[in-house]
């Protein structure tokens, strides 16, 4: 993975959307794109936090081109709405960064009735990549990147249940939807074969946060790396050149490319969870 220091100009024109950029990974994702030249679009539930870290994406590039639009990514209403707000100012997308994440200590529901975890972790990526795939097309070459996490890895997909119904558990649905995360990619790479548009995943390590960590893994929290190492191989995927083409491909948090868990590679089981997605989502 190359060096990402300093700012450049290597993607000057080029325009990125980055989930979950008010703090943490994704402000310092937004940050690094924005070092490098690119007209960030920074996506927030909140618009104070959302402001303050877009000025200070600003501040400390010198890069104006950078711009915050406001939607609830567990609701599939204002995931429609930030496409329409989006596609109305821009009329091309290079890079989506598919970033938001979070946990919950019990089961909650989201204004769908989808289980919030699953919704904003999973449905949420599937949704917005899905409504922005005819802008990603029209700006080939063009790329999607999806952070999942090593807790994927321990993660399974429980059809019979998907929506924890019978039994939640907040480490078994954040593996889960990291899993799922996986899976998506891939189905979506192969759907895009052909297409100039790459679809890859990336782990970015056990990273300090403001995701709550569940117990026991809290116990290791003082073992957490800083945001802007998170960040780092989420920012090679978006811009190296090294990756132009590469498409399907799970990265750990060095930025190279390695093999994710089995169950990942379960082809049949990506292809009924994009069915289902595609049902609870009235797209794909």
């Amino acid at each position: 993975m190359e060096n990402q220091t300093g700012t450049t100009d290597v993607l000057r024109g080029k325009v990125v959307m980055v989930t979950g950029a008010n703090a943490g990974m994704g402000q310092e994702i937004s940050l690094a794109l924005a070092g490098m030249g690119a007209s960030v679009v920074m996506v927030s539930r909140d618009r104070g936090r959302g402001e303050a870290a877009r000025a200070d994406v600003e501040s400390k590039t010198g890069n104006q081109e950078v711009e915050v639009l406001l939607a609830d990514l567990s609701s599939q209403q204002s995931i429609r709405q930030l496409v329409n707000e989006f596609e109305t100012a821009h009329n091309r997308l290079d890079v989506l960064v598919n970033n938001v994440g979070i946990t919950l200590a019990r089961r909650t529901e989201t204004v769908d009735g989808v289980e919030a975890v699953f919704a904003t972790n999973h449905l949420a990526a599937f949704l917005l990549t899905n409504l922005l795939l005819p802008t990603l097309k029209a700006s080939a070459p063009s790329r999607i990147v999806t952070v999942s996490s090593s807790a994927h890895s321990m993660g399974k997909i429980d059809f019979d249940d998907l929506q924890s119904v019978r039994g939640y558990s907040e480490i078994r649905a954040y593996n889960a939807s990291k899993l799922a995360n996986v899976l998506f990619t891939y189905e979506l790479a192969r759907r895009l074969a052909g297409s100039g548009v790459t679809a890859n995943v990336v782990e970015p390590g056990f990273v300090k946060t403001n995701l709550r960590v569940p117990f026991p893994f809290s116990l290791f929290s003082f073992m957490r790396g800083s945001p802007v190492n998170g960040a780092r191989p989420t920012v090679f995927l978006a811009s190296s050149a090294e990756v132009e083409g590469v498409s399907g491909t799970f990265f750990n948090q060095k930025g190279v490319a390695t093999k994710s868990s089995k169950l990942s590679y379960d082809d049949d089981a990506a292809r009924r969870l994009w069915a289902l997605s595609a049902q609870l989502t009235s797209a794909g």
